[in-house]
């Protein structure tokens, strides 16, 4: 497995694993950061998974960073990359389009040339790969591979949007766990806390993971919402063999 292992900082590496956003490269880093996590090597504090790269900090007075680089090598030249033949975890994500919760539903659907109805059949009829969580914790970069959009970001972002709106495009779709500056298009609004720091795990999805957005009113969403303030609320999980995207 080829790979590039730069310097980054004073008690970080950067190991990239590829030049491109693929599943096939994002399955190299997912694979060394479990092979890493399986078996530790004694000094590193934290590794990062990117798009196409694995950022992994050290404790320098524990390992150097010769001796960390030829430890990384030994476990890259033995390493099979975790592809899409993995198992396929994909967590259902309700949500509630347009309206308030979906400011820019309409104008989304101005821009492709087609109904509001289209934009939500494409965007909840296809499965979305987290590729890697940034931004603010817990936020999911996250594509699908069949019809994508045409249109991009707004032209002028938002200072904040709501946290657990759901923004779109071309073939992205991220979830926003805070309100935060955005310059996406917000189609709608998820009732699950995309990142609550009172829970053991406290992130909705991790990299390597799928979305499947479940449409719903906002009846239901409301009732959703109060489920989870509750504590009551359980996100359906679905183990299927991964195809090839």
């Amino acid at each position: 497995m080829e790979a590039k292992i730069l310097v980054a900082g004073d008690h970080g590496i950067s190991v990239q694993l590829g030049s491109e956003i693929s599943l096939e490269v994002n399955g190299r880093v997912l694979a060394l950061l479990k092979d890493l996590q399986d078996h530790p090597i004694e000094g590193i504090s934290e590794m990062v998974p990117t798009y196409a790269s694995l950022m992994i900090y050290y404790r320098p007075e524990e390992i150097r960073f010769d001796d960390l680089k030829k430890q990384i090598e030994e476990r890259l030249a033995g390493l099979k990359a975790e592809n899409t033949q993995r198992e396929k975890v994909i967590k259902e994500v309700p949500i509630c389009y347009g309206g308030e919760l979906g400011p820019d539903l309409g104008l989304c659907a101005q821009l492709e040339h087609t109904t509001e109805e289209e934009i939500i059949r494409k965007h909840s009829s296809h499965d979305y790969y987290v590729f890697m969580l940034g931004f603010a914790p817990g936020h999911p970069y996250s594509a699908r591979f069949e019809e994508p959009f045409t249109f991009k970001r707004r032209q002028t972002a938002r200072v904040k949007i709501p946290a657990r709106s759901v923004v779109v495009q071309l073939n992205l779709s991220d979830l926003i766990p805070f309100d935060q500056p955005c310059g996406w298009n917000i189609i709608g609004s998820t009732p699950l806390d995309i990142c609550n720091y009172s829970k053991p795990d406290p992130f909705l999805v991790r990299a390597g993971e799928w979305v499947r957005y479940i449409p719903v009113d906002r009846a239901k969403y409301d009732e959703i919402r109060r489920q989870v303030e509750a504590g009551t609320y359980q996100v359906t999980v679905h183990h299927e063999p991964a195809a090839r995207g």
